[in-house]
């Protein structure tokens, strides 16, 4: 790899956006993709399915042979509400290898004694995230059913673009929430990507339950999103 693409590959690492280095076997030349680069017509299909899955591999296209060494920002989960959920979606989390934060400013519930081993803030998420910014590799969990506590972190999720925006409550709570949400300003289009009642559809009833459908639809979430579209510099 040339110094040109090794500090290309090293800036996205630090600005945490998804790279590819593309090094055609043949020739032994290579070039760094960001997600949202235009790419040849024939390579843009393995291009998205690899900034999808994750995985590094070769290809074969129009006689030639490519390695896709796939390098993604860690996905980050960031859970709202120091409830009993979150302590079980974050330990399931962390296993699966997601980095996890909690934030609650209520002290009763955000204590570390509750998670051990999370990284936890008892603060206003207005406040923790100027510091600790959501990103398009951000899954955001919202589980307080606070008003006060929820909808701003909500609403910057949708604003920043993270991957997947989660809000636990009844289909009456949700309805509620769109319209304090509109009267921000947020928009209908990002408005329907909030996954609310929270998680896949699968009759869970317990905490635990609940946290496995949350965590499921996440991991289901990142691995079938529509990638940046070629071109999309945004």
């Amino acid at each position: 790899m040339d110094a040109a693409n090794l500090a290309r590959l090293n800036d996205a690492r630090r600005a945490r956006r998804a790279a590819i280095l593309l090094t055609d076997l043949g020739s032994g030349s290579d070039s760094v993709v960001i997600e949202g680069d235009s790419v040849e017509p024939s390579l843009q299909d393995a291009v998205e399915a690899a900034l999808r899955s994750g995985k590094s591999t070769a290809i074969d296209v129009d006689g030639h042979r490519y390695f896709l060494n796939v390098h993604l920002p860690p996905a980050h989960i960031v859970i709202i509400g120091a409830v009993h959920i979150s302590q079980v979606l974050a330990q399931m989390a962390s296993l699966a290898g997601f980095d996890v934060l909690i934030i609650d400013p209520r002290t009763a519930f955000a204590t570390p004694e509750r998670f051990l081993g999370i990284d936890l803030t008892a603060d206003w998420p207005v406040d923790v995230l100027k510091d600790r910014p959501l990103d398009a590799y951000t899954a955001l969990v919202a589980v307080t059913h606070d008003p006060k506590i929820d909808d701003f972190p909500i609403a910057e999720a949708l604003r920043i673009g993270c991957f997947y925006v989660g809000a636990l409550g009844s289909r009456k709570t949700h309805a509620a929430r769109l319209e304090r949400l509109r009267a921000d300003r947020v928009d209908e289009a990002a408005l329907g990507r909030i996954s609310a009642p929270i998680g896949l559809h699968i009759g869970a009833a317990s905490p635990a339950e609940i946290a496995v459908a949350i965590l499921a639809e996440i991991v289901q979430t990142l691995r079938t999103r529509a990638v940046s579209p070629i071109g999309d510099k945004k």
